[in-house]
């Protein structure tokens, strides 16, 4: 950024300023007025402002100036000059944001230093504050699953836009990593991406932590819109925003400005919303607790983020993936999953999703003993664990049938496990179980098992008896 506007009241010195920078090489806007100066602000912020104390015949001096713009663009610096300076105005203009004061008549080469110095640490201070509210958490997604594939091609399809998502899922299935994926992936890239933990934050506080607010005592204090202004705002758990603020954040949706907690002047943004829920928001919005304007608002391209059950099958390579993380970042023991241990793992039950999965993976880099693969023995169960000596426990609703019934149900039941762990693949299933292709498809209608589409993959289920009867 190199575009700087002068406001002075004496034409040839705004001139002269500009004929030096423009010979540096630097682009310039002149302003002979506060209302010359204020449309220009209007317009397009410049990168750095030359701002006379004394502007004659104007609704505005320069301390008022500077004010409006500490509040509204407080990363645009400001150096004041002044014919008629003194200690007490230069003390009064640092007070109120400037970066320096240079009195007329001024040396230009002081002058130079003093633009070049201020336009450095602007630039610095935007690049901190970027990094500051760009949380660098992963956007990388993993998986070969076709539920997982089905997510991605959604995901793709919406980076192209500005429109509005909105991501279900379970917790824990990876809903804000899905967000951070597509802001990574859009135009708004370089931007930031914010995050509001809506559960989190208390009711009381949000409206402040969302808009910011303005008082004499502490100046202005941005909020989450602001800080997001170009990128990206999250609403993780949109169905925990209070009623009063859902009305707030409505009407930003709507006009996207606002007017910070204790302030009067609007504040425009330019932001693209994602939210994601767990909960269901139609059932909210019938029991009252969310707006069904917003819910419409926000809900414009909805996407589901699978759970980790209709995704069994990435349970390896997301193991693998979490293995090298912990190794990078933590130093933990870069170990193989063994197969066995990977076969277990997929069926298993995992109610807290891909979340619980790394934080088993991490559990057993830190605990786990030397070996290179990690084995079954290694894996926790939340579950009964099985007995030292190999054997299989029988749950008390097999030890109460006869040996044919609990035979079938047996088989039912790990057909039914195997299926899913391989997304529906019946060869993979086959292959693994040991039986040939037509066996095992002979041996599923026996009891029963059919598979189906569902988030783009193949789930298996037993068939409803009724259904059955109705077909035979």
């Amino acid at each position: 950024m190199s575009d700087i506007l002068i406001v002075d009241d004496e034409r040839d010195i705004r001139e002269l300023i500009s004929d030096i920078l423009e010979d540096e090489g630097l682009t310039t806007r002149l302003a002979g007025g506060s209302d010359e100066c204020m449309a220009e602000l209007n317009s397009e912020p410049p990168s750095l402002m030359i701002l006379d104390i004394w502007l004659k015949d104007s609704k505005m001096d320069g301390i008022d100036i500077l004010k409006h713009v500490k509040r509204n663009n407080p990363d645009v610096p400001v150096v004041i000059i002044s014919g008629h300076g003194n200690i007490e105005i230069a003390v009064a203009a640092i007070k109120q944001g400037a970066y320096d004061f240079i009195e007329k008549p001024f040396n230009i080469d002081q002058l130079l230093v003093v633009i070049r110095r201020a336009m450095e640490t602007a630039r610095l201070r935007r690049e901190n504050n970027q990094l500051r509210r760009q949380d660098t958490a992963a956007a990388e997604m993993i998986g070969n699953s076709a539920a997982y594939r089905s997510m991605i091609g959604q995901l793709d399809k919406v980076t192209r836009s500005n429109g509005r998502v909105m991501l279900t899922g379970p917790a824990g299935a990876g809903k804000e990593v899905a967000a951070r994926y597509i802001h990574a992936q859009s135009t708004r890239a370089g931007a930031p991406f914010v995050v509001v933990p809506c559960a989190s934050i208390d009711p009381d506080r949000m409206e402040q932590v969302l808009f910011g607010r303005e008082s004499s005592e502490r100046g202005v204090e941005k909020g989450l819109l602001e800080e997001a202004h170009g990128g990206v705002i999250y609403f993780d758990e949109v169905a925990d925003l209070p009623p009063g603020t859902q009305s707030r954040l409505l009407r930003v949706l709507v006009d996207q400005t606002f007017t910070r907690i204790g302030g009067t002047d609007k504040v425009r943004v330019d932001i693209r919303v994602i939210s994601s829920t767990g909960r269901d928001l139609e059932a909210e919005i019938n029991a009252g607790h969310f707006r069904e304007e917003l819910y419409h608002r926000l809900n414009v391209v909805p996407i589901a983020v699978p759970s980790l059950s209709e995704r069994r099958e990435d349970i390896p390579v997301l193991s693998e993936h979490f293995i090298e993380e912990l190794h990078a970042g933590q130093g933990l023991p870069k170990r193989v999953l063994s197969d066995e241990a990977a076969a277990l793992m997929q069926t298993m039950n995992w109610p807290g999703n891909v979340r619980q999965l790394r934080n088993v993976i991490e559990r057993i880099l830190i605990l786990g003993d030397s070996r290179d693969a990690i084995g079954v023995d290694e894996i926790p169960k939340e579950e009964e664990r099985a007995p030292a000596d190999g054997r299989v426990v029988l749950s008390g609703a097999l030890a109460t049938m006869p040996l044919r019934e609990a035979r079938e149900a047996f088989e039912r039941e790990y057909l039914l496990t195997q299926i899913n762990r391989f997304g529906g693949n019946i060869s993979r299933t086959a292959q693994f179980v040991g039986m040939e292709r037509s066996a095992l498809h002979r041996k599923l209608k026996s009891l029963n098992v059919v598979t189906t589409s569902k988030a783009g993959g193949r789930v298996a289920h037993v068939e409803d008896e009724m259904h059955q009867e109705a077909a035979e």
